[in-house]
């Protein structure tokens, strides 16, 4: 029941009445209340924290929760939930920080850093001379049976004997106010960045407070971790890698991440350019001589480090999951070898289990000869009858937990989120005992949360970080942050409607200073700087451009070809039509239904209606909406190079077009346009016969519309490519994308129409200036002419027409240069060999002989050699850039 309360501080002399601003709701019963002691009255924290907000903070509130919301979208914080088909959501983060206080907050640091000792001592143990085994101190099974156990990794010792940088537990209050250990995660423990950038949100909306509280900064943990992993990593450099004179040089360091459908993905680029380094996927890096490249524009470049969010089974598909493709063959190799250090270690995961709770205390006393700190949660594993019986006897219901990860078949079946009746599991337990870990019910302490002018209370979970150094000792982040349950949820987790909040451990001494984030720089100090493309960059950023480029060419070819069907020339343009529209996949040949005329041409009538079918998605089409998703992913896989307005307008483009086929084609249903079955779907139903069928059915008007909406969301894709991108190689292999798709585009176009005999007719002419996007410069310079000389020289020979394929091929071998200056370091051929200078190319007069049948011959084959030239600087581009293979051999043209 909510009631009303004043808020019962003082500022300094003044008494600050709250009470017709806010409405304080009673925690949950039976939970710690996090913002109210017993007595009702603020805790000591937060009545700091109101006093120093006053009653002007206090009426801000709201405006400051809307500015949460704007920066998470601004920033585009978000979160890949698995259950939402990998949409992402947008970042959950609450206004009203969680407040410890210093002498707390000291206690819980020493029960941090001592359970990462016992952690890091437990994996040392196990993959070592394993004492814990032979002792009795930790059953077999719970090792051996878990899929986090790696084999590999048996008698691998890594420098210093450090085998985990970073440790994460998850913490909770109980109701009499104590703190228990809910989890421990080692394998690849997230939330860094997203901790970090709910610390830049939340403190720059409360300033004044965050100062005078001396809230401790989280930079120097950061800054920590990264000394960490330069430090371990100099045992893996050669001595040419280190400077002259020095003992030490500075690694390479790679954060791996499983790439942009992962969760956590936000974090992990967000986390890369706060650090410093170099975000990469499995297919980034290559394993030569025992040693790890990463593969870029100029070549491979070593990898001393790998910070990885990849769990473990997914590192090595030569070792480990022989599935994975997210992973790096034979990166398991290279740190046996003591050529790289992977933090942390694979092989980690076992210490995840629920089930070791119950066995921390008498390892803490095996392993450290200490008593444990830090209690876990009240754990009893199955798999001792003692334990499970024990369970059974002193609990009516309590939370069963997998005891090892939920893997396909062999997750055990049933398990549900919350507080489970025992009597109804005992038979199943029973039945495989292993398999089931049984936790003490916890209410966890309720923090304050402010909403719509009142602040309730959610359960809390606080999710801290400790960073080892080289000398065994660790480092507590003081604070990292913490989550809490969705409304009238027990249990907390993001994925089921949490929200997070940022964490305060509050100080008596005077805050760091000290930051990672950019400090002022003076002219002096500048030089210049580009960013490093890694091989995946630069291979997506190519296909960013020919996808974008081969999108605007096939929706301007289908909007001219709707609007010819019916025209005069109608019939004699119809080959040229139907050769255009299949050549660019509008169309595939087997979707051409036969009219029931004597001869087998496809009819105008089968022809649309193969173009309407084959709009959509779908598994191994080429068509618009196709290349639209190609677009959005390979855009994606580089999001960070792109503006926020660039990205938008690039999902806005395909979103559109999937929702305005959903409303031309309603029949379809909505499998049909949407999802893997799209052109398939469509296509059955409107190759049906009879009015019943979709095509008989749509709006060629509504699809009309659709195109020139498309058209112009396409212009602005090119448009922020051209003029919101940093003009770096990166850029220029989009660049090169694109012009490898014009050049090749518009020289089909050409020999379509000249192969067709149209080249010379009125219908003919006005569809090349159209796809060429050139009617208005013709006209401009030729009024009232109609001449095929004139035509030539606007579309194939003048150097400066945007889509002129002499100008378009001129820029492609200029751009292509620049790239090879830029890897100049590898020894390949000369792009000049494979893309003769346009001087050697046939001239206008040339072009415009006609042979003996009346063709234009010389024209036609100038087309297919462009087309050669372009898929040859293609395959190039791809073997010397993005595989790092032999160079294709590639006909010279003569």
């Amino acid at each position: 029941m909510a009631f009303q309360s004043t808020l019962p501080f003082e500022a300094s002399a003044q008494q600050t009445d709250a009470s017709s601003l806010l409405r304080l709701l009673p925690a949950h019963d039976g939970h710690w209340d996090e913002l109210r002691d017993a007595a009702g009255a603020l805790r000591e924290p937060w009545r700091q924290f109101f006093a120093l907000l006053g009653e002007d903070g206090i009426a801000r509130l709201a405006e400051h929760r809307a500015s949460i919301a704007q920066q998470v979208r601004d920033n585009d914080i978000s979160y890949n939930v698995y259950a939402d088909n990998g949409k992402s959501r947008p970042w959950a983060l609450d206004l009203l920080p969680f407040l410890l206080g210093e002498a707390e907050w000291a206690q819980l640091e020493r029960g941090i850093t001592q359970r990462a000792r016992l952690l890091n001592a437990i994996v040392a143990d196990i993959y070592g001379p394993q004492t814990l085994l032979e002792q009795g101190q930790l059953p077999p099974a719970l090792v051996f049976g878990h899929p986090g156990y790696q084999r590999s990794v048996k008698g691998f010792t890594p420098p210093g004997g450090q085998y985990l940088q970073v440790v994460t537990l998850d913490l909770a209050r109980t109701s009499d106010g104590d703190w228990s250990v809910l989890a421990q995660r080692t394998e690849a423990p997230s939330g860094l960045g997203y901790a970090l950038e709910n610390r830049l949100i939340v403190s720059s909306l409360f300033a004044e407070p965050f100062r005078s509280l001396r809230v401790r900064r989280l930079a120097p943990i950061y800054s920590q971790l990264i000394a960490t992993l330069v430090q371990s990593a100099q045992a893996t450099l050669r001595d040419d890698e280190r400077a002259p004179g020095s003992a030490e040089a500075s690694p390479h360091i790679a954060l791996l991440t499983p790439g942009p459908f992962n969760e956590t993905y936000f974090e992990h680029t967000f986390l890369a350019r706060y650090l410093g380094v170099t975000l990469v996927e499995g297919k980034d890096l290559t394993v030569r001589g025992d040693r790890l490249y990463l593969k870029t524009l100029a070549g491979l470049e070593r990898v001393h480090v790998v910070l990885r969010r990849l769990d473990d089974a997914f590192c090595d598909p030569v070792e480990l999951r022989a599935d994975s493709t997210i992973g790096v063959p034979g990166l398991l190799q290279v740190m046996r070898a003591g050529n790289v250090i992977v933090s942390n270690v694979p092989g980690s995961g076992f210490i995840e289990s629920p089930a070791l709770h119950g066995f921390m205390p008498g390892i803490a006393d095996a392993l450290l000869g200490e008593t444990l700190l830090l209690p876990g949660v009240p754990t009893w594993w199955c798999g001792e009858q003692a334990a499970r019986e024990q369970a059974f006897a002193q609990l009516d219901s309590a939370f069963i937990v997998p005891t090892w990860p939920q893997t396909g078949a062999d997750a055990p079946p049933g398990i549900e989120q919350g507080s489970q009746p025992l009597t109804a599991w005992r038979e199943r337990i029973e039945a495989s005992p292993d398999a089931f870990t049984i936790q003490q019910e916890q209410r966890f302490s309720c923090t304050p949360r402010y909403e719509g002018g009142t602040i309730g209370g959610r359960p809390a979970v606080l999710r801290v970080y400790a960073i080892a150094d080289v000398n065994g000792g660790w480092h507590v982040m003081p604070g990292g942050f913490t989550r809490v349950a969705a409304e009238r949820q027990a249990t907390v987790s993001m994925q089921h409607g949490g929200s997070s909040v940022d964490t305060w451990v509050l100080s008596s001494q005077p805050s760091s200073t000290f930051t990672l984030l950019p400090s002022p720089l003076q002219p002096a100090d500048l030089t210049r700087k580009h960013r490093t493309v890694s091989s995946r960059a630069a291979e997506n950023l190519f296909w960013a451009g020919r996808y974008g480029e081969r999108a605007e060419n096939n929706v301007r070819l289908l909007r001219l070809i709707l609007g010819s069907l019916e025209g005069n020339d109608a019939d004699a343009m119809f080959p040229a039509l139907v050769e255009l529209a299949t050549w660019c996949g509008l169309v595939q040949p087997g979707d051409l239904a036969a009219a029931p005329a004597s001869d087998a041409a496809p009819s105008s009538r089968s022809f649309e209606r193969a173009l309407v079918a084959n709009l959509a998605e779908g598994p191994g089409s080429v068509s618009i909406g196709q290349n639209l998703r190609c677009q959005a992913r390979t855009n994606g896989e580089v999001r960070g190079r792109l503006s926020n307005d660039h990205w938008r307008v690039i999902l806005a483009a395909r979103n559109d077009f999937q929702d305005a086929l959903q409303a031309l084609l309603p029949a379809a249903g909505p499998g049909s346009v949407k999802g893997t079955a799209g052109t398939a779907s469509i296509a059955a139903t409107a190759g049906a016969a009879g009015s019943s069928s979709v095509f008989e059915r749509y709006d060629r008007v509504t699809l009309s519309n659709a195109l020139e909406h498309l058209s112009v969301q396409l212009s602005a894709i090119s448009g922020a490519q051209g003029d919101r991108m940093t003009r770096d190689e990166a850029w220029r292999l989009l660049f090169v994308g694109r012009h490898i798709e014009r050049v090749a585009t518009m020289a089909a176009f050409m020999r379509g129409v000249a192969a067709n005999g149209q080249l010379a007719t009125p219908a003919g002419f006005d569809l090349l200036l159209q796809l060429f996007d050139s009617t208005l410069t013709y006209r401009s310079l030729y009024p009232g002419r109609f001449e095929v000389p004139a035509l030539l020289d606007l579309l194939v020979i003048e150097p400066h027409n945007p889509r002129g394929i002499y100008g378009v091929y001129e820029r492609l071998r200029s751009k292509l240069d620049e790239i090879a200056a830029v890897a100049s370091g590898a020894r390949h051929r000369p792009f000049a060999e494979l893309l003769p200078p346009v001087e050697l190319l046939p001239s206008l007069e040339t072009l415009c002989t006609l042979d003996a049948d009346g063709r234009y011959g010389k024209l036609i084959a100038l087309c297919d050699q462009i087309g050669g030239f372009a898929n040859a600087a293609a395959q190039e581009i791809s073997a010397r850039y993005f595989s790092h293979a032999t160079t294709v051999a590639s006909q010279v043209w003569v």
